[in-house]
């Protein structure tokens, strides 16, 4: 099911919410304005009352009805109402003795005590506000009334008065309203008709000028997550870039030792060595490529996750194992030297039994046979020390980067061993230095806080 677009979900609740509104508003309008009224009115009435009780009923004999207003003022009698107010004083038995000549003369006798009723008229229907009033000496009783649908009429046309410039200024509220929301959604559709556009491998970032700062955080994390896709985009394609370049060599040779090989003939010596030299290309091939993927893969962490306390000597303890007959066959003798146990630390296991497993086999690989690799713990680093050529001060710099090996080398490598220790490192927040031994050898120094 497709879901409404958010300009028109946002007009539909904004036109609710102020029909909504108004409507509340008008009841809450009509509720006050006709208290009021009816606090104004029964005032009237009762002011009323009070003075016609002050009359002296004496000068009136039977039954006397004042004229009408229409006959009293027959012109420019104003807009008068004849349910305005209507009045009779009746004796305390009931007898009229005076009326309006209006209404007045329809009012019933129905004295229950002083006070407001509610009641009608002979021959009528119609509520009537009734306020009975007796006079001091309590021989006569006077009666003001109000028809209710007057104070009825005179609330609703004050509220109508009142809420009418809204209802008319209402449509112009929604216009200027579904205006207003079409134009501050127009970032929104630029964004959306930016991102249509864009080429896969374009990694310039959103702009964020002009944008609510509502949709800010959504354009921002939009931006970082092409950052991210861009560098994994670069990842692979340097990936792919450092494998060709690294093969192309290896299996140049393969083929070359392949076709040695084949072109032997009976000369075994010549073949045995051709299959001898394949075999030492593919491991290197193998080492390249397994190399390659652990960086690759390296790249891609930002932060570690499955960390675990790491054991220190029980790791270098292990990794001494692990390298101890490759170093024997090379005549390379191993001494671990614990001098203070340090705290463990909080780290990928396997991540930095990779790193200590990239220093070992670098010290085996360019010692002399016959020497010794010193490897030493202290209280917050270890370092690992051979008896090789070392490395020229003017390239000590370069060391760690990716494919750099110093001029001189006779030995083979790809020059990512050393990479790889420097990302393992940083990701464990460690710091890597790289030296020579004042006595000759090359000396690799990891420290943490």
């Amino acid at each position: 099911m497709t879901s409404l677009s958010l300009r028109l979900r946002l007009i539909l609740v904004f036109v609710i919410l102020a029909l909504v509104t108004w409507g509340i508003a008008s009841f809450l309008a009509w509720q006050q304005t006709s208290k009021n009224i009816n606090e104004l009115f029964d005032t009237q009435q009762m002011v009323f009352a009070k003075r016609l009780s002050v009359l002296d009923p004496e000068t009136f004999s039977g039954n006397h009805s004042l004229d009408k207003t229409k006959k009293m003022v027959p012109h420019n009698r104003g807009r008068q109402d004849d349910d305005a107010l209507a009045f009779a004083i009746f004796t305390h038995d009931g007898k009229m003795l005076l009326n309006d000549g209006d209404n007045g003369r329809k009012l019933k006798f129905d004295y229950h005590g002083d006070g407001f009723v509610n009641s009608t008229l002979k021959d009528s229907d119609d509520e009537w506000r009734l306020v009975w009033l007796a006079t001091a000496d309590k021989q006569y009783v006077v009666v003001v009334g109000q028809e209710l649908d007057y104070r009825q009429d005179m609330a609703q046309d004050i509220v109508v008065s009142q809420l009418t410039p809204w209802l008319v200024a209402l449509p112009l509220m929604m216009l200027l309203m579904i205006w207003l929301i079409t134009r501050e959604l127009k970032p929104l559709r630029y964004i959306a008709k930016e991102l249509s556009q864009r080429q896969p491998d374009d990694e310039l970032p959103l702009t964020t000028q002009q944008v609510p700062s509502e949709v800010r955080p959504m354009v921002i994390a939009l931006n970082g997550l092409f950052s991210r896709i861009g560098n994994m985009l670069a990842r692979e394609r340097r990936f792919t870039s450092d494998a060709a370049h690294e093969l192309r060599s290896p299996l140049a040779a393969l083929k070359v030792q392949t076709e040695v090989a084949m072109l032997a003939g009976n000369d075994e010596e010549m073949r045995n060595h051709a299959l001898a030299n394949l075999t030492d290309g593919i491991d290197r091939s193998t080492r390249v490529v397994d190399q390659l993927l652990m960086l690759s893969r390296l790249d891609s962490l930002s932060e570690l996750d499955e960390v675990e306390k790491v054991d220190w000597p029980a790791l270098l303890q292990s990794s001494v194992a692990d390298i101890y007959h490759k170093a024997q066959a090379e005549g390379v003798e191993f001494r671990l030297d614990i001098k203070q146990s340090p705290k463990p630390i909080r780290g990928h296991g396997l991540l930095l039994s990779v790193l200590i497993r990239n220093l070992f086999d670098n010290a085996v690989r360019y010692s002399q046979s016959g020497s010794c690799v010193t490897v030493t713990l202290e209280s917050n680093s270890f370092s690992v020390e051979d008896n090789g050529p070392g490395v020229s001060d003017e390239f000590i710099q370069r060391i760690g980067e990716r494919f750099y090996r110093p001029p001189g080398q006779a030995k083979t490598g790809s020059g990512l061993g050393l990479s790889i220790v420097q990302r393992i490192a940083r990701l464990h927040g460690l710091s890597v230095k790289f030296g020579n031994r004042p006595q000759g050898g090359f000396l690799v120094k990891i420290s943490w806080p």
